[in-house]
């Protein structure tokens, strides 16, 4: 019976043979020809559909060249720009960007666009649209980006900066929280924004950060900056698994209220506006070597109450250094390692 079944295998490949034989195609022909796939949709179908199978952040950043996309090339299918197209729309999309002080001639957005079509691709791959071969963003370079011009501010610098937001504006102690918390963490606004009560260890004086990309790390802070996040929540109300960080009247801040701090700050200080300082520039004082002069915050701030001479800071320190499990990786998890030392005056009560 095997034998038989041999012979009929064998009869059916040489009938297999004969037939392409005569159709003129042979069988490394049929292994050359490309597997059937879906249709390929147009760039206004699919990108809905990857918008909405991203991250919130993703979203947030792809988002308005996603929309530059599709007004350019809504109507045209996945597989039909070509490298050479794809460097065309992005020299169109630098030379259009919206010009302000620190603009680089759009290298920032021309990379971003060459993400997000990356993005795009990633998920046409993963859906059997395209082959990897195929991919047309993956063979356009982005731009190299050019050194940061953002340095870490002087501490002198960065005592005016506390000085100003705790004596000006409606919510000097929100505005000094966050300051104080950013200098000692360098946490991104995310970060900030996304910190809730439960976060908070106040045995060990540590923080559990959620930051961009889905990092998270513990986060050691001083004994005033953990006094003054339990104090802010319990204040204003925030629930022990909601947003911390909230407004006099319990609602959650959002990153506008970054953007009306620095601007108030750069209208009192000429020289934040002028170098355009963000949340980002003060938290780099705290990323300096642990055997640097220990920063001073303005006696103005509204987190005072602790302080801090040389020697227990010194002994902070060396405590920190035997519990380095806890640091976080890179440059935004080593600014435990200089504690601020907080300058104590007399304040008005």
């Amino acid at each position: 019976m095997t034998a038989q079944a041999s012979a009929a295998s064998a009869a059916e490949l040489e009938a297999a043979r004969l037939l392409l034989a005569r159709m003129g195609v042979s069988p490394e022909d049929l292994l050359a020809a490309p597997v059937s796939r879906p249709l390929v949709p147009t760039f206004a179908e699919y990108i809905p559909t990857v918008s909405a199978a991203v991250t919130d952040g993703t979203r947030r950043v792809y988002g308005s060249y996603w929309n530059r996309i599709a007004e350019h090339w809504g109507h045209r299918r996945l597989d039909e720009p070509t490298p050479s197209e794809i460097k065309q729309l992005v020299e169109y999309v630098k030379l259009n960007v919206v010009a302000r002080r620190n603009a680089r001639g759009g290298r920032s957005a021309g990379e971003h666009l060459i993400a997000a079509l990356r993005c795009l691709y990633r998920h046409a791959e993963n859906d059997k649209l395209i082959d990897a071969a195929d991919n047309p963003a993956a063979k356009v370079a982005k731009p190299r980006r050019l050194p940061s011009t953002r340095r870490a501010v002087a501490d002198t610098r960065l005592a005016e900066i506390n000085e100003t937001a705790a004596t000006t504006g409606n919510d000097p102690a929100l505005d000094s929280l966050l300051l104080r918390l950013h200098t000692e963490t360098a946490c991104r606004r995310g970060g900030a924004l996304a910190l809730r009560p439960q976060d908070l260890d106040t045995d060990q004086c540590l923080i559990f950060l959620r930051e961009k990309g889905e990092t998270v790390r513990w986060q050691p802070v001083s004994p005033t900056l953990m006094a003054h996040l339990v104090r802010h929540a319990a204040e204003r109300g925030a629930p022990r698994d909601r947003q911390l960080l909230r407004y006099a009247d319990g609602r959650p801040i959002t990153t506008r209220r970054y953007d009306h701090l620095w601007a108030r700050l750069g209208k009192h200080l000429p020289w934040v506006a002028t170098q355009q300082i963000s949340t980002h520039w003060p938290s780099g004082v705290s990323r300096m070597s642990a055997s640097d002069s220990f920063s001073t915050v303005s006696g103005a701030t509204l987190l005072t109450g602790e302080v801090v001479d040389p020697d227990q800071a010194s002994r902070r320190e060396r405590a920190g250094r035997r519990s380095s499990v806890v640091r976080g990786h890179g440059t935004r998890g080593e600014c435990w390692r200089r504690p601020l030392a907080v300058k104590t005056e007399h304040h008005r009560h």
